[in-house]
């Protein structure tokens, strides 16, 4: 379908029963804020929301809709592209066949930017209304220490939020005096705590989740703390759906084709998973008839997903840039990149599994391959390299500690870290520069300009990262094989060597 200039309408509440796309059928006048989800991105927007609306367009769930908070100023672009349009947004679902499938989904009805007003983010978090509060705040968002675990009390906004709680003056900077402080207020006024649910690709994310929140609460007030840790429900939920960053094409293509206007749509792929932890002591929407998997034990499904899908796409996007490619789908066309991920799933993740009830790994493995390939989502390299340093200790060096202690090899493995270190030295094989986004950017380019001059192993001597595997010859054998090999025959030439070598 296309249309004209004067054909496409714009998003907004009184253009939904006009919509050519499918969209709300339910009386969005009558949604009540039953969740407050913190860092709305296009993730959020791809699956609990998504997941959300379907239960409204069923007749349920009008007492869960979504008030969004953005913690980080840059939260305001969203808040102000979603106000404008009543926050409804289009979710793109495209197909490897080029076809793609939009709806207009209607499941947030508000938005609170916490820096403009931290007093009103807190009172929203504290209206005994809001039963969950869920996040999507990036594995760095968690303020941790990656070898160690421990709650990082020196962060900038967390000593800001630590003085003002203890001075009573200003507001919080951070997702943890907020979160925190609401449910001091609800604490104090005898309001049930909401249940915090984590949605970020972490093993056992509502666990750190509740250490985090745990531990500031902690350095305010230790009875606070305690409350917190005991009545406060931090469910594990594992999560999948593969959204690349929306493009200014994406934004064409769907007023070409479907006559849409969305100042801020959402791409994603077809396949989306959300497995969840049934706690929720305040209530919960019925997820189950959306199609989510209420489970009383995630990790099987939450190590498959990161252990096969996540550290899979850092074992694709570092020797695929390297190589000249700039799209998944791109590295996934070429046959010697496929055995090389496939390698590393069936020989070094697999092993450090347990058994997935409900799951055939092969069939998820090959599945995996195929959603990478898809051409129509364009999921793009960059985004897949960008802040690795909060990607690989918590996706791939478990897997080699797993099989380190084993007894296992850990070859694939180790040229993946290695492929990153070649990647962070900032140019590519043809001699053009690389763009390091990660928020360790200077230490990681830093140590990976060391190991030019004379340090091979000085990538991974950051303990912080990589703990002691700068130290375990059973690992730095076929980490500096790797690292050689990316520097003296490139990238493809290395994946092809690995590959036979693990025949």
């Amino acid at each position: 379908m296309m249309t004209s200039a004067d054909q496409v309408l714009p998003l907004s509440t009184s253009a939904v029963p006009f919509l050519p796309v499918p969209a709300p059928r339910y009386d969005r006048s009558a949604v009540r804020t039953g969740i407050v989800h913190i860092g709305v991105g296009g993730f959020h927007r791809a699956h609990e929301a998504m997941y959300l609306d379907r239960l409204m367009n069923a007749g349920l769930a009008l007492d869960w809709g979504v008030c969004g908070m953005g913690v980080l100023p840059g939260d305001l672009a969203m808040r102000n592209a979603l106000a404008q349009q009543d926050y409804l947004y289009t979710l793109v679902i495209k197909h490897p066949d080029g076809t793609t499938d939009p709806r207009v989904i209607g499941s947030i009805v508000d938005f609170v930017h916490a820096p403009d007003d931290p007093e009103a983010a807190i009172e929203r978090l504290a209206d005994s209304a809001v039963r969950i509060v869920s996040l999507t705040i990036t594995e760095g968002g968690y303020n941790f220490n990656q070898a160690t675990g421990a709650f990082d009390a020196a962060n900038p906004d967390v000593v800001h939020d630590l003085a003002a709680a203890r001075n009573g003056v200003g507001g919080p900077r951070s997702v943890f005096g907020l979160v925190v402080e609401a449910l001091r207020r609800r604490r104090q006024r005898g309001v049930a705590p909401f249940t915090v649910l984590s949605c970020d690709n972490l093993q056992g994310n509502g666990d750190v989740a509740r250490r985090q929140f745990t531990a500031y609460a902690s350095l305010i007030d230790s009875s606070l703390g305690a409350w917190i840790g005991q009545d406060v429900a931090f469910p594990n939920c594992m999560v999948d759906r593969i959204t690349p960053v929306t493009l200014d094409r994406d934004r064409q293509q769907l007023e070409a084709m479907h006559a849409v206007h969305d100042r801020w749509p959402v791409i994603c792929e077809p396949f989306a998973q959300w497995v969840l932890e049934d706690h929720f002591p305040a209530g919960r929407p019925s997820f189950e008839e959306s199609g989510v998997q209420m489970v009383e034990d995630v990790s099987p499904y939450e190590l498959m997903k990161l252990r096969l899908l996540n550290a899979s796409h850092q074992a694709l996007c570092y020797p695929g840039y390297l190589a000249g490619y700039r799209f998944a789908h791109e590295v996934c066309a070429d046959p010697a990149f496929v055995a090389y991920l496939l390698a590393y799933m069936d020989r070094e993740a697999t092993p450090t599994l347990s058994l997935v009830p409900g799951i055939d790994l092969a069939a998820y493995k090959c599945q995996l391959i195929e959603r990478f390939a898809n051409p129509a989502v364009g999921d793009t390299l960059a985004r897949l390299c960008a802040e690795s340093s909060d990607r690989i200790p918590k996706w791939l060096v478990p897997v080699v500690r797993d099989n380190l202690a084993a007894g296992r090899p850990v070859d694939l493995s180790a040229a993946i870290i290695a492929s990153w270190a070649r990647y962070a030295e900032g140019r590519d094989e043809q001699g053009a520069p690389i763009d390091i986004v990660d928020r360790r950017r200077e230490a990681v380019m830093a140590a990976a300009g060391r190991q030019l001059t004379g340090d091979p192993l000085a990538f991974i001597r950051d303990r912080d990262l990589f703990g002691d595997l700068a130290e375990r010859p059973e690992f730095t054998a076929p980490y500096l094989r790797a690292l050689d090999s990316f520097h003296q025959l490139g990238a493809r030439a290395t994946i092809e060597r690995l590959v036979a070598a693990s025949r």
